[in-house]
């Protein structure tokens, strides 16, 4: 079933338990990531981010994620991520996505305001839902460690909320884009101070690389919404260079990618506590 971040998100904040989301570039990604869902039966979050489009247009993966999710049996909320211009923010919102998140953080703040803001306004007159971002989340490949001074205050993530209005809020705590080549230090205790704050559902960006504990701990403490993408890609590779090591044909190497995916998404959506969460969703499309 379709549907968008508030139907899922409040009430994981409510119950301290966090929604994945799942970037995929191709139906054996999006197969991997619903089929997991359905089979332990949590609502997911899937979609493409505007970084990784040269691997899957728009136009082209849009109709199989967005019939994917009509069909599944779980909820599924269609999310473009990082979506860096107006124009692409609009296509995707007029292509059936029914969150899109909108990413200025890397600007001026006063301008990352007013356009999401502006993006919040074209999102929910489409029925859809927003996800903002402030502070600054590194790129992990680039050895990117961003200083405190780069993380989002209380002042700053309320200040944000009151100008935009938007649905979730991405916040900077210590973690980065990609494989981690160093062990990333979280700031809980600010993470604590902005959920004790405010009320909308707050997202963790950087996710892949984490340790299980490091998730524990920032689901416990108010994250709801946790974005993964280099996890599926390294479990992907590692199935299919061993079923080629095994001189596996091409039909058998893509089942063994789509299962590896499968089984990595599962493992999040135990360790995020989403499973067996169905029901608790009532807005259907």
């Amino acid at each position: 079933m379709l549907v968008n971040l508030n139907d899922v998100l409040k009430k994981a904040q409510n119950e301290h338990y966090a929604v994945g989301l799942f970037n995929t570039i191709d139906t054996d990604m999006l197969d991997a990531a619903i089929s997991a869902a359905e089979e332990l039966r949590s609502p997911i979050i899937v979609g493409t981010a505007e970084v990784l489009l040269p691997y899957g247009e728009l136009k082209l993966i849009a109709p199989s994620i967005i019939a994917a999710a009509k069909r599944a049996t779980v909820p599924v909320v269609v999310h473009y991520d990082h979506g860096l211009t107006f124009e692409r923010c609009l296509e995707a919102l007029k292509l059936g996505f029914t969150s899109v998140m909108y990413d200025g953080s890397a600007g001026d703040p006063v301008k990352n305001m007013a356009d999401t803001k502006e993006v919040v306004r074209i999102a929910h007159a489409f029925g859809a839902t927003v996800e903002g971002e402030i502070g600054h989340v590194g790129e992990a490949v680039n050895c990117d460690n961003v200083t405190s001074d780069r993380y989002t205050t209380v002042k700053e993530a309320k200040d944000f909320l009151n100008a935009t209005g938007v649905d979730a809020l991405a916040i900077a705590i210590g973690t980065a884009h990609g494989a981690y080549k160093a062990k990333p230090c979280l700031d809980i205790e600010r993470l604590k101070e902005i959920r004790n704050s405010i009320d909308t559902p707050l997202v963790l960006h950087g996710g892949s690389g984490l340790s299980d504990d490091d998730f524990r701990n920032t689901i416990k403490e108010g994250i709801a919404k946790v974005n993964i993408f280099t996890d599926l890609c390294v479990a992907g590779e590692n199935a299919v260079k061993k079923a080629i090591s095994e001189n596996k044909s091409y039909l058998d190497i893509r089942s063994a990618k789509v299962e590896a995916i499968k089984e990595a998404v599962k493992k999040k959506i135990m360790l995020f506590g989403s499973d067996n969460r169905v029901g608790s969703c009532s807005y259907k499309r």
